[in-house]
């Protein structure tokens, strides 16, 4: 119960009924001034101010927000909901079962631990392309999956049954953010006769596609996730919102994907990490809803919490194009009254970036970095350019560099654009009608993020061309974007591995980042759908599609891309093709599951029956030891650096989600348990089973540590003595000698997916702390919320200014308060350096997490005082 000293409650009369609704205009005019999204986070605060979670003075601080932000206070926000992806959600998942028990252990009701908040778990990263190209590939794709998944599937059925609130979206029903914005957001929700905006958390970092709608939402580690949905606000610094002004629109032959290709490059090289980005200006009206989805849905590859659109008329459109028309009244009238609807506002910003969308042109983005952009006319003298600095190119026996060796359409970030999907099938139909195909060495795929997808393309008659080219389903869900691409052939994977080529992947994802879409495809790029069936076509990046053929066609006649590429006036009227009961039809029975799924065992109880035996489900040591008094972080002494490593250090770096090797750590471990190389699974499928997941942190291929004296992959040398060996192997050993661990890296540490196992498996190492030029948003709070201290360089400073090899031994004095400096001691033959780093702690509540050992035991200790 709010105490609403504010005063604000007001009436909102609608067909259905009257809402009550606090209303933001009561506050006063100040709030115009007021970015969009500060003033949903403000209507929150507001309905939710109770003095003790929320207090009079939070709503205070929030309400005399400056463009300037202000580090120095801290807001508690709790979203309206929470949404989980099953590679995120079966961890969070096993640490709800374990904090049960820990619960029972400590002499309470394990039935405390359930969500507060309402959560939908929508399962989506498993299924793995490993058919394709065939009319079957879908059907034995999903097969597999639940062969593979049985255990996991198991665990989520008992969450369904034994948590509240709590619903599961079975396999092969979409993409998580897909189903997010085309069902699950409500943009204005009502609880209790109240109606307030929607709001979400998510565990996964493009969470922020919702933001299209005027959603408030971003990405969170699970651990985060697990703690709000326990009823443990979020406490953030007053956030800096970017105003981004979009003018003019977009040019014949240039998508939405080259739109928000251009802005990733434009907002990394301004810096907004932790910042909101707010995008507004006379160009926005000219861009569908499913083009503002592509564009917030890529926030964290720009670096932004979010990337937010004001409601409007466009808004209100897409509600009624998705087959949501009952939501449009309530939606409309309370954005209206709530001063939340955008009507060409111009609010104070923190700073502004603008673009012209008229002087976007096509390009993609690569071969390691989405902020890589490289125009399409540049994309053969790009590459040759790469290679000369890597000595030439190279031919193998079957495969040269710059081969195409993966196309795919995939990914929520553009299935659930229909202009980009029809442009794609309208250029296969012409392909098709002048006889060109795919070089069979192309794994070709389709994975759309809703069925709805597949009904517009058939209703549109473009399915057959596109599967023509060999872009069947292959599956609803995440697959090649997140690194389910499957095995290749296996002549192929020799002729890479033997002639070391540099062989390529062109996807319509979200993230190219090394090692992450195939262990054999160095150079990723990201573009639009029709742009990978161009590439598919062509077999080459090493090729200016602009002035070169992509193809040969039976006559011997060059084809271009122009000749292939679809007009606008063909796209808009495919685009009438689609209608809102392919929408309704989509979503009338997504949390139904198939024959499959209904065969899966549900087991029932209060806590979890942990098998002994199960190489997938493992309980989690995090709350070991909980019956004890905290005692806060021990001092930092004769610490040993684990790595050092460079910029741009991903979560994809610290914990892979692809295939496992079997000469892995991670590999070997699953074979002696009895596993066989073929039913390994991935590392994400693996995330229930913490033994595996600590063998295989820092096992990227692509990792580069300055200690491992240039080899790739998961390498260190031991210190004083520096032997060589794996990092799990020299984990062990400095903890059978009692020595701690940290991390030295450079700038953006942590850059990537929100993955908590990022945090989670450092800290299972033995790593105290990580001391890095930057860090990437999530993975600072996940480092937090798992007891291990992220350590900034002041400005100007970094391992090879101040002259470290990592081959030191630190000692680390800190004091527990945000933003403190803490003095770090390097000690090398006799001689030291030392140096201040900055204590990424950034606000006060956070300092009870690491005093707690965490942000779950600090739950835990509250829940069972």
């Amino acid at each position: 119960m709010t105490s609403d000293s504010f005063h604000t409650k007001s009436v909102l009369e609608l067909k259905d009924g009257p809402l009550s609704y606090y209303s933001l205009k009561k506050l006063g005019a100040s709030t115009d001034r007021l970015p969009f999204s500060i003033k949903v986070l403000l209507e929150s605060l507001l309905r939710q101010e109770d003095g003790a979670l929320v207090t009079k003075e939070d709503v205070e601080h929030l309400l005399a927000w400056t463009p300037a932000g202000n580090a120095e206070v801290d807001i508690p926000f709790l979203p309206a909901r929470v949404v989980l992806q099953d590679f995120t959600g079966v961890p969070c998942v096993v640490d709800l079962a374990a904090m049960r028990d820990a619960v029972r252990g400590m002499g309470g009701n394990p039935s405390r631990i359930n969500p507060l908040v309402p959560v939908d778990l929508i399962i989506d990263h498993s299924v793995q392309t490993d058919y394709h190209g065939t009319c079957y590939a879908r059907e034995l794709n999903e097969r597999k999956e639940m062969e593979r998944n049985l255990e996991r599937y198991s665990l989520l059925k008992w969450a369904q049954g034994s948590f509240n609130n709590l619903r599961v979206v079975p396999p092969a029903n979409g993409i998580i953010h897909q189903v997010n914005l085309e069902c699950l957001a409500s943009v204005v929700a009502s609880r209790d006769g109240v109606a307030f905006p929607d709001s979400v958390f998510g565990t996964d970092s493009h969470t922020t596609q919702v933001n299209a709608l005027g959603v408030l939402g971003w990405g969170v580690g699970g651990i985060e996730a697990e703690a709000v949905m326990l009823g443990q606000p979020c406490y953030m610094p007053l956030p800096q919102v970017v105003g981004f002004r979009l003018t003019g629109k977009l040019g014949p032959g240039v998508t939405a994907t080259d739109m928000v290709l251009t802005a990733v490059e434009m907002l990394r090289r301004k810096g907004v990490v932790g910042k909101f980005v707010e995008f507004y200006g006379p160009g926005i009206k000219g861009l569908s809803l499913p083009d503002r989805a592509t564009l917030a849905n890529m926030a964290p590859e720009y670096g932004a919490t979010m990337g937010f659109f004001p409601v409007d008329e466009v808004t209100i459109a897409y509600l009624k194009q998705t087959g949501r028309e009952r939501l449009c009244e309530l939606v409309e009238r309370y954005c209206r009254e709530q001063g939340l609807f955008y009507e060409g506002q111009s609010p104070a910003y923190s700073d502004h970036l603008e673009l012209d969308l008229r002087t976007v042109r096509p390009c993609l983005a690569g071969p390691k970095r989405p902020q890589d952009r490289i125009e399409l006319a540049r994309m053969k003298e790009g590459f040759q350019e790469m290679m000369a600095r890597q000595g030439g190119q190279r031919q193998g026996r079957l495969l040269r560099d710059g081969d195409v060796l993966i196309a795919s359409i995939t990914s929520c970030t553009n299935t659930s654009n229909p202009s980009v999907m029809m442009a794609a099938g309208l250029l296969a139909k012409r392909a098709v009608e002048r006889g060109l195909r795919p070089h069979p060495n192309v794994k070709t795929s389709l994975a759309p993020g809703s069925k709805a997808v597949t009904a517009y393309l058939e209703k549109a008659g473009l399915l057959p061309y596109l599967e023509a080219l060999g872009f069947h389903v292959v599956g609803y869900g995440c697959m090649t974007c997140i690194g389910n691409s499957g095995p290749i052939r296996q002549e192929l994977a020799e002729d890479i591995e033997a002639n070391r080529l540099t062989v390529a992947a062109v996807l319509s994802g979200n993230r190219n980042f090394e090692g992450r879409i195939s262990p054999h495809a160095k150079a990723n790029y990201l573009a639009s759908p029709p742009l990978v069936v161009a590439y598919a076509l062509a077999g080459t990046v090493d090729l200016d599609l602009e002035h070169e053929p992509l193809g040969v066609d039976p006559n011997g006649r060059p084809v271009f891309l122009r000749d292939l590429w679809p007009t606008a006036k063909e796209v808009k009227a495919a685009l009438r093709k689609v209608t809102p009961a392919m929408y309704r039809k989509a979503y009338s029975t997504v949390f139904q599951g198939s024959e499959l799924w209904d065969g899966v065992p549900a087991p029932r109880g209060e806590t979890f029956a942990w098998d002994p035996a199960s190489t997938y489900i493992r309980k989690v040591p995090f709350f070991d030891g909980m019956a004890e008094e905290a005692g806060g972080p021990a001092p930092i002494r004769g610490a040993r650096a684990l790595a050092v490593l460079g910029d741009s250090i991903t979560t994809d770096h610290i914990s892979p989600a692809g295939e496992i090797p079997a000469d892995s750590v991670a590999g070997q471990y699953l074979i002696s348990l009895g596993v066989g190389e073929d039913a390994f699974n991935s590392y994400g499928a693996r995330r229930g089973n913490h033994e595996v997941m600590v063998r295989g942190t820092f096992a990227n291929p692509r990792l580069r540590n300055e200690l491992a004296g240039g080899r790739e992959g998961g390498y260190t040398t031991l210190q004083p003595d520096g032997t060589p060996m794996d990092i799990h192997s020299a984990c062990e050993e400095y903890r059978r000698r009692g020595v701690p661990l940290i991390i030295l890296a450079g700038k953006e540490y942590g850059t990537g997916s929100s993955r908590d196992w990022a945090a989670k498996g450092p800290y299972l190492l033995g790593v105290r702390a990580v001391i890095a030029e930057s860090f990437e948003r999530i993975h600072r709070s996940n480092l937090v919320g798992m007891g291990v201290i992220p350590l900034q360089f002041e400005p100007g400073q970094g391992v090879r200014s101040l002259g470290l090899d990592g081959t030191e031994e630190f000692d680390v004095e800190l004091e527990f308060k945000p933003r403190a400096l803490a003095k770090v001691t390097a000690r090398k033959g006799g001689k030291g350096i030392e140096f201040n780093a900055i204590v990424r702690i950034d606000t006060p509540v956070e300092v009870e997490y690491l005093r707690n050992g965490g942000i779950l035991q600090t739950v835990l200790r509250k829940l069972t005082a």
